[in-house]
């Protein structure tokens, strides 16, 4: 039995590698592969029932997201949302972020931290094509220490032997992904963003759980301490960075260590601030980092430090399917738009541990894409003009009026 397949023609193809635009493209989808890329005059002979037209538009990977919180959806209090929430209430919101996700033309995120396994079931759903959404690497419960930062949606743990134990029944409930909590956060009442919460000896252990899992770990760092014990202990990911210097960025550098700046996060609280809900003591500490935050960020990019794109989706009026608005900040804030757009697709995907299958346009790999309207080099916020989204070789949104009728689609 032949697998469904299409031709997208009449592209201007970035691929993810950071190698230039091309234009007049065209890419074959077999099942869920992609079979073929080339000069659109040259791409094998097709029906019209199998052809998408996309009429010079520009086709990316399928971006990622590397840190969104699926069960949250940008209320101007987390806080009091995480601890209100029903396990009902809590899947339904998760399960409408999802959709808003993947219709943005993100068809990969890292959940970093959510209650009661609600996002590591929804991930298995969303893989079993029981609910639409993008490909889901689930943290499950953040490990934090007691009364550490996200509390409220962790598994609270002291010393080496708890982070451990803790560590393993993540690992036993599901998650994909470890993730821990370095420092202090803005949105836990009782602590300051830059204080120090795990230890060195208390992050290794979990690193080395996760290691020896085969999966990945990242960690929330805001404050240098926090940052230098996360590279001591051999972290994979820092989440927000405010605090790098030189040192640490060599560090980092040396190490492979990923950034995710997450600039939407900060910015979302500040734009809106006490008149739209957000407690004074979230919005105090939010602006007393965010200065600190752009010079990091902008230290990160100088250094060529690895660079991986995450919103902090569902943080105060941080909204999924927003991720061009991060791309859009980290080019204002300094790195170049193919940059940016490497750190939404093939890094991402690298930070991920999933750059076998995802984040470039290759051959043989899976077939997630985005076609947009204009060209992201010149203006980045066409990654949020998106015509079509494709997952796993299955179109998930179609605004074009061109699209053979044989196009696998799931709308």
């Amino acid at each position: 039995m032949s697998t469904p397949s299409f031709l997208i023609r009449d592209v201007t193809i970035i691929d993810g590698t950071g190698a230039s635009p091309v234009p007049d493209q065209a890419l074959v989808v077999e099942g869920r592969r992609i079979a073929w890329i080339g000069p659109a005059d040259q791409a094998p002979v097709t029906s019209p029932e199998t052809v998408v037209e996309g009429e010079g538009r520009t086709l990316l990977p399928g971006l990622i997201n590397c840190h969104v919180h699926l069960t949250a959806d940008g209320a101007p209090d987390t806080f009091a949302q995480a601890a209100g929430d029903s396990i009902p209430k809590a899947t339904l919101r998760a399960a409408r972020s999802a959709w808003a996700t993947l219709r943005s033309g993100v068809t990969t995120v890292r959940d970093c931290g959510a209650a009661d396994g609600v996002v590591v079931e929804l991930a298995k759903e969303i893989e079993r094509g029981v609910v639409p959404g993008p490909r889901v690497q689930a943290a499950g419960r953040v490990i934090t220490m007691t009364g550490g930062h996200g509390h409220f949606i962790g598994r609270e743990a002291d010393g080496p032997d708890e982070v451990r134990k803790a560590t393993r029944q993540e690992i036993k409930a599901g998650a994909a992904v470890i993730k821990i909590m370095a420092t202090g956060g803005v949105l836990t009442p009782g602590v300051t963003p830059t204080q120090t919460a795990l230890l060195p000896e208390e992050l290794a252990a979990a690193a080395q759980v996760a290691h020896n899992s085969g999966r990945r770990v990242t960690t929330h760092a805001i404050g240098r301490a926090g940052i230098h014990n996360a590279l001591l202990a051999g972290i994979d990911s820092i989440e927000h960075g405010f605090y790098l210097d030189d040192e640490l960025l060599e560090l980092a550098i040396d190490q492979g260590t990923f950034l995710v700046p997450t600039m939407l996060a900060v910015d979302g609280i500040i734009r809106n601030g006490q008149a739209k809900g957000i407690p004074a003591w979230v919005v105090d500490k939010a602006e007393s980092e965010a200065e600190q935050q752009r010079k990091s960020f902008a230290a990160a990019v100088a250094s060529g430090m690895r660079i991986a794109a995450g919103t902090d989706a569902g943080t105060p009026f941080n909204a999924h399917g927003d991720l061009a608005r991060e791309l859009a900040l980290m080019v204002e804030h300094g790195l170049p738009p193919m940059q940016v757009l490497v750190a939404a697709t093939s890094a991402a995907a690298e930070n991920l541990g999933l750059a076998h299958d995802l984040g470039t346009l290759t051959a043989g790999k899976l077939a997630d894409l985005s076609l947009v309207d204009g060209d992201p080099i010149a203006d980045i916020t066409a990654t949020g003009r998106v015509a079509l989204v494709v997952k796993d070789g299955v179109v998930q949104r179609n605004e074009l009026t061109t699209t053979g009728p044989a196009v696998p689609t799931a709308l």
